[in-house]
């Protein structure tokens, strides 16, 4: 078939069969470009996979292909180089960017913004609506607006990736690379005769030469938010309680969809090749199945969650609801969720444990601070008071919210890199906001997750987002996990503020 469209990536003029692609997919697979990254696709709202599109921002995971023919499309990696550069420096002065994976389309949108004359920094965070970023809790993102073209990054990478690792839980690289999207994800990675599998719903795959050929192949739908309200699914423990909570299902809304891939006879590659789940993949299946069917198949395959899968199959943080009185005594009702009893006992010995079979999507233990934050936050509701937070692992935080913002002292032993503590700090206190004043997803009676749009889980934006302030206390010790702590510890200080109503979200 000769080509029927051109268009112009990256300088490049460039020609392509009609095929009813979209641009992301054309950019991606048959370019090459893996800094357009698909966190979303083709929900259009994660903004990972933004381009520019004659110097406009665009998603290109919704965008045909053929509806830009003619027209100029650059991406991060066609940015002038000392550009990039600029950019990641800037991203990792102020700690940014972690996994790196919404990165390179937060650069693309913010570089677009620039080139247009904008400076102003309210102007950048409107600008980010359009994304999501888990990690960083976007006041980071507004620093490295603010640091653009101020200098190079001075760093230890070394050091950084540390304390990366401390704060992420697995292995983590920090530096210039990762902003512009070479984090080693594994859907930029997998071989080049590989085969695509996307699960199809019904115990089974759908298996393509492309992306879009597996998500035919599994009879994808789009997936949509509902219009009903989520509430929380367990009820309260009778008893004369001092504080009472009740939480809603809630995502984890890490951005890079579970994936590996595997060569028949090998070993997969991780879903975790640069953090950001914060335990929400360290149990994912798709290693086991890439390597299943690169077996059955004779070829390297790469199991490629969508979003709708992520949100279905993935684990969520185990709703709860619990009562407790002012000596700390009392009954935490909880979904069952293997080790969670152990998780409450490190911090709140005087609650009793009552796991609930509850229809739902599974849960995890593994999420950040699952079950003993819940527990922290009930503790300090009963005393009036949030007082020191010491996390399983060692690390300490205390937390002041009013209506001038979220202040936090956090000790972890040695910094290693106070950029990168500082940046998960922030990342932490955004995340534990959010968690008590919006996220919530709906489950129905029969445990079917309901909402599958990145949009309705309700992460805070940035614009929403309270100022955050981080004191790190001085410590030459031995360095642990910092952000756990930091997460109880807001999350606590943020019910509290709210007057600590019985249920989460607060703003419902």
């Amino acid at each position: 078939m000769d080509p029927e469209f051109s268009l112009t990536v990256d300088g490049r003029e460039v020609a392509f069969d009609d095929d009813g692609s979209t641009l992301l997919d054309l950019l991606r697979e048959r370019l090459g470009i893996t800094s357009v990254k698909d966190g979303c696709s083709p929900q259009g709202q994660c903004g990972c996979c933004t381009v520019l599109v004659d110097g406009q921002p665009r998603v290109s995971c919704v965008t045909p292909a053929r509806r830009v023919a003619g027209r100029n499309i650059t991406t991060l990696d066609g940015l002038p180089e000392s550009e990039q550069r600029a950019w990641a420096d800037a991203f990792c002065s102020t700690g940014g960017s972690q996994c790196g994976f919404c990165t390179p389309g937060i650069v693309v949108r913010l570089a677009g913004l620039r080139a247009s004359g904008e400076t102003d920094r309210e102007r950048a965070a409107r600008a980010l609506h359009a994304h999501l970023c888990r990690c960083t809790g976007w006041q980071t993102i507004l620093e490295a607006w603010d640091a653009y073209g101020t200098g190079a990054w001075t760093g230890d990478p070394v050091l950084a990736a540390r304390r990366a690792e401390l704060e992420g839980g697995v292995p983590q690289a920090v530096g210039p690379d990762v902003v512009l999207g070479r984090g080693g994800f594994a859907a930029d990675t997998a071989p080049d005769d590989h085969l695509v599998a996307v699960p199809d719903g019904s115990g089974g795959f759908g298996i393509g030469e492309t992306v879009a050929e597996a998500r035919v192949a599994a009879g994808k739908v789009q997936g949509r938010r509902t219009t009903v309200p989520a509430r929380p699914p367990l009820d309260l423990p009778p008893g004369d309680w001092a504080a009472t909570l009740r939480t809603s299902w809630v995502e984890p809304a890490y951005l890079e969809t579970d994936a590996a891939w595997c060569v028949p006879g090998g070993e997969p590659s991780s879903p975790l090749a640069n953090g950001g789940a914060f335990g929400g993949k360290s149990r994912s299946s798709a290693p086991t199945e890439a390597r299943s069917l690169a077996d059955e198949h004779g070829r390297p395959v790469l199991m490629l969650y969508a979003r709708e899968d992520t949100v279905r199959l993935g684990p969520k943080r185990p709703p709860v609801a619990g009562g407790v009185d002012a000596d700390g005594r009392g009954v935490l009702r909880v979904a069952r969720t293997s080790g969670i009893d152990a998780a409450v006992a490190r911090v709140a010995p005087g609650l009793v444990v009552e796991e609930v079979d509850i229809a739902g999507p599974p849960t995890s233990v593994d999420l950040r601070a699952a079950g003993w934050a819940e527990a922290v936050a009930l503790l300090a509701a009963a005393r009036g008071e949030v007082g020191t937070v010491i996390a399983p692992d060692g690390g300490t935080a205390t937390a002041q919210v009013d209506a001038d913002g979220i202040r936090i002292t956090v000790g972890c032993g040695d910094p290693l890199d106070e950029t990168v503590l500082r940046s998960y700090c922030v990342g932490a206190a955004h995340m534990a906001w959010s968690w008590v004043t919006s996220e919530s997803l709906v489950v129905d009676d029969e445990g079917t997750v309901q909402d599958l749009t990145v949009r309705s889980f309700d992460v805070v934006r940035a614009t929403e987002t309270p100022s955050i302030e981080v004191v790190i206390e001085p410590d030459d010790s031995e360095p642990c996990n910092g952000s756990d702590a930091v997460f109880a510890a807001v999350a606590a200080a943020t019910w509290l503020n709210r007057g600590a109503p019985e249920s989460w979200p607060t703003a419902t």
